[in-house]
């Protein structure tokens, strides 16, 4: 149970959307935008969030889209995570996010509460990253696109009052071919100790990560090494791992020297698997 009430609002357009929370916001109510509720109602309970009021965006359609225009594939940002994972569009975004959780934890996921999560592994940005995928947020001025890597850094980079609409993927990153490792402590649905999505074009191999650093990321010097083919796959594989090992998390989940295992062994399967293509 929430110990505490609160105002619900399910407005219809993204407009009334905006309109609600600055209204709320006016009224000091610390109104916060509302997908699949996973995180509001986990963190609420345990005393960690408090709100006067929600805005449920899921009523909107433009955050309901899952459709091509032209040649792009727009995903709505309140499509759950088993949306993503049944109509099967996007094969390493349906993979990532078939990873997230367990299913009746996926048919309550938001698509946009994911990217937008205060948990640190936020996996579904990966396969964003590596496409170069366009977001379209809702801000007072009305929608605007941004590249993903002008608001994704670290973690989801939005004023106040604004909230993610939908993302957008050119085609051809639709069908490329693609590697999902995710590695965990102990069960197949848990959080990570190294989550790696890639996507290969143009016979390069783009790879983002999660798990291994308190944030997900996306680096272009660990993936300079990656295509090196003047290096074995395992002194590729040896010298990232040793570019990240100052850097890793060190928690209950695993050990920093344990995770720069797991992530040297990964890397080269991902260079076994992938190589051929």
């Amino acid at each position: 149970m929430i110990p505490f009430d609160f105002e619900y609002d399910r407005p219809g357009t993204v407009g009334e959307a905006l309109t609600v929370f600055r209204q709320l916001d006016a009224e000091q109510k610390n109104p916060m935008f509302f997908g699949g509720g996973t995180e509001i109602i986990s963190m609420a309970r345990m005393g960690n969030v408090k709100t006067g009021a929600v805005v449920d965006l899921k009523a909107i359609p433009e955050c309901r889209v899952f459709e091509y225009d032209k040649d792009r594939l727009l995903i709505g940002s309140a499509l759950t995570l088993s949306d993503l994972v049944e109509a099967k569009r996007f094969p390493l975004l349906d993979h990532t996010a078939g990873r997230v959780a367990d299913h009746t934890m996926q048919c309550k996921i938001t698509f946009g509460g994911n990217l937008a999560s205060t948990i640190i592994y936020r996996e579904t940005v990966l396969p964003l990253l590596l496409a170069d995928a366009v977001v379209t947020v809702a801000t007072q001025g009305g929608l605007r696109d941004y590249k993903i890597t002008q608001i994704f850094r670290e973690r989801l980079q939005l004023p106040r009052g604004e909230f993610i609409v939908r993302a957008s993927i050119e085609k051809r990153w639709l069908s490329a071919p693609y590697i999902h490792v995710k590695k965990t402590k102990n069960e197949k649905v848990d959080y990570p100790l190294l989550t790696v999505a890639c996507l290969k074009a143009d016979d390069k191999i783009r790879m983002a990560f999660s798990g291994l650093l308190p944030y997900p990321f996306r680096d272009l010097q660990w993936e300079n090494l990656m295509n090196d083919k003047s290096l074995s796959f395992p002194e590729r594989a040896e010298q990232i791992s040793a570019l990240a090992a100052p850097h890793l998390l060190n928690n209950l989940d695993g050990s920093a020297e344990f995770r720069k295992f797991v992530l040297n062994n990964t890397l080269i399967k991902v260079l076994q698997t992938l190589k051929g293509v």
